[in-house]
């Protein structure tokens, strides 16, 4: 059995009950059905890039200081239109974060979890080919939580992550799964 202990718009925090006392307590998104993230392949005539975006995410800032994360794109499906899909989310969140349109999206795991101690938020991982690279629109900023888009060679994504480390600044898990199935393009 489960009980909303504390609601808000868009996060409510959980208990599961087993008997009269809570086991365990774990956030859930109320809104959203599953959540995208997109390792971009950016196919240019120099050789294949990847597209990584800066943010500043409250919950590592308030608990950390001024740390920056490094992310794929993303977001939540069913969070503003209850009958999105997730092929739709996945179009619609790589439009908006990066500005890039790709007809192709190459779904490589489903059922991401990144603390399945914490959360029961799940995620769907699909690499997004994109050759025409002419962005469709100019990308979002989410409310100032994109600071930065950095293209990487996939062939120098290895160093990218030495460099953002020895920067001291954090990635995101889901990010770090999506990295592995770029390694494995051929």
């Amino acid at each position: 059995m489960k009980e909303i202990l504390y609601s808000t718009k868009f996060l409510n925090l959980m208990a599961s009950k087993r008997d009269e006392k809570a086991d365990w307590v774990y956030a859930k998104r109320p809104n959203a059905k599953n959540v995208v993230i997109i390792a971009p392949v950016i196919h240019k005539e120099d050789g294949n890039y990847t597209l990584f975006l800066i943010t500043k995410r409250p919950p590592i800032t308030e608990e950390y200081g001024e740390k920056y994360c490094v992310e794929f794109p993303a977001g939540l499906v069913g969070d503003e239109n209850a009958n999105e899909t997730t092929n739709e989310a996945f179009q619609k969140e790589l439009l908006e974060e990066t500005g890039y349109f790709s007809d192709k999206f190459r779904i490589v795991v489903k059922n991401l979890v990144s603390s399945g101690g914490l959360t029961s938020e799940k995620s769907t991982l699909a690499i997004a080919d994109i050759y025409n690279l002419e962005k469709k629109m100019a990308p979002v900023d989410d409310g100032g939580v994109i600071t930065d888009r950095v293209e990487v060679k996939l062939d120098k994504i290895k160093d990218f992550i030495e460099k953002i480390q020895n920067e001291n600044m954090y990635m995101c898990a889901q990010t770090l799964a999506g990295v592995y199935f770029l390694t494995l393009l051929k």
